[in-house]
């Protein structure tokens, strides 16, 4: 069955925290993202390529695997790496923390987690040459 329409870049996603300014805090101060606007229950926050709608509500992270956020290379995964660890961010595996997103793949990743348990990824496409 094909479709009359392409599916295009993620426009946004809500997440429910316990405390939406406080989480646009960490999400501003960790991932460089700027506040987009306020509405009655959260605050979205974004960047060039996403926007996160952050709403007050129970936080559910078992309900998300992850979400990916695409870095542009090794240099500035292991970068981002320093700046989570000096933001006391708490890192997936902190023994080895830059790995192929999964077996034999040409791609790396770094997972950490947000105040809410969300499971947050930094990848780099084709970066396993980089390692």
């Amino acid at each position: 069955m094909s479709t009359p329409f392409t599916v295009g870049t993620v426009g946004h996603f809500g997440l429910a925290v316990r405390d939406p300014r406080a989480s646009a805090r960490w999400y501003e101060r960790v991932l460089g993202m700027r506040e987009e606007f306020t509405y009655d229950e959260g605050v979205a926050v974004g960047s060039d390529g996403v926007t996160i709608a952050l709403f007050r509500g129970e936080p559910s992270p078992q309900t998300i695997d992850h979400v990916s956020f695409h870095l542009p290379d090794a240099a500035t995964l292991r970068a981002a790496l320093a700046h989570l660890k000096a933001n006391d961010v708490h890192i997936e595996d902190p023994a080895d923390e830059i790995g192929p997103e999964a077996p034999g793949s040409q791609n790396i990743g770094l997972w950490f987690y947000d105040p809410d348990g969300y499971r947050l990824e930094f990848s780099v496409l084709g970066g396993a040459k980089d390692l």
